[in-house]
């Protein structure tokens, strides 16, 4: 069993998201990667600071940077993602790409009804900002609390925040909830692919931008096309799942699934 993993962020943050459960997962052996977007690797300061580097990033570009390093290592690893990451998972293990995926709280690909009351509501600010297609957008305190962390403490949620959030390209979210429009959409999937690695997608209950209704349609869309999937949902669960209290539950069911498969 290949003992790579290789963790891919979301949107708004950097590969610093994933360093609590990084440390887990070495800790018991598995050799990881965590991987910025093209111009997220650098410091969430930096960033802030000269975020133009993201300016018209889009799906294809985020996905083309992982293939590269999914390509360059010995054997094809476990793939983890997160959110827009768990998009990118469900597109790279299509590709053939990887040998197990993991997509936690994941954007829905291209063919998957996306409209919920609470995603939009979670983005509207950013799908309402004029050319915000060409541009690098910005979240202030209360979108990200509302969408990523809102049952956590006013303290815990405020930290979360100012450690991790950047500024963000404006292109994917448009691409993604232009998708149902667009025929060569970069959201696209294979849904009937019979050679696509097993898949593990776990949703949380009380996600806002990505709620588990959402996720598991996209759960049912390979379940009706008889493709290898499995879902796991967490109760009390916001989209912070990977870094909130407990997240030691979801790396400890990532990792049974890992083993059993």
């Amino acid at each position: 069993m290949t003992r790579q993993i290789v963790f891919l962020h979301g949107a708004w943050v950097t590969p610093r998201c994933w360093d609590q459960m990084r440390g887990w997962f070495e800790a018991k052996g598995y050799e990881c990667l965590a991987p910025a977007w093209p111009g997220k690797d650098r410091t969430v300061e930096e960033i802030r600071q000269d975020p133009s580097a993201l300016k018209g990033l889009g799906i294809a570009e985020i996905v083309a940077s992982y293939e590269k390093v999914i390509r360059g290592l010995d054997e094809p690893p476990i793939l983890i993602g997160h959110s827009f990451g768990g998009l990118f998972t469900q597109i790279l293990l299509d590709r053939g790409l990887g040998a197990i995926g993991v997509a936690i709280d994941p954007a829905p690909p291209k063919g998957v009804f996306s409209f919920e009351p609470s995603a939009y509501r979670s983005l509207l600010g950013v799908l309402i900002t004029p050319l915000g297609w060409r541009r690098v957008v910005h979240w202030k305190f209360a979108n990200f609390q509302y969408a990523f962390v809102h049952t956590l403490s006013d303290a815990d949620a405020r930290a979360a925040y100012n450690t991790q959030v950047t500024p963000e390209t404006g292109r994917i979210f448009f691409q993604a909830a232009l998708a149902p429009f667009s025929p060569g959409s970069p959201a696209k999937v294979n849904f009937k692919n019979a050679g696509r690695p097993p898949l593990l997608i776990i949703g949380g209950q009380a996600d806002h931008i990505v709620p588990a209704k959402l996720v598991k349609r996209t759960v049912r869309k390979y379940a009706k096309a008889g493709a290898p999937v499995q879902y796991r949902e967490f109760e009390g669960r916001t989209h912070w799942l990977i870094a909130q209290d407990g997240w030691q539950e979801i790396a400890g069911a990532i990792e049974a699934f890992i083993e059993k498969v």
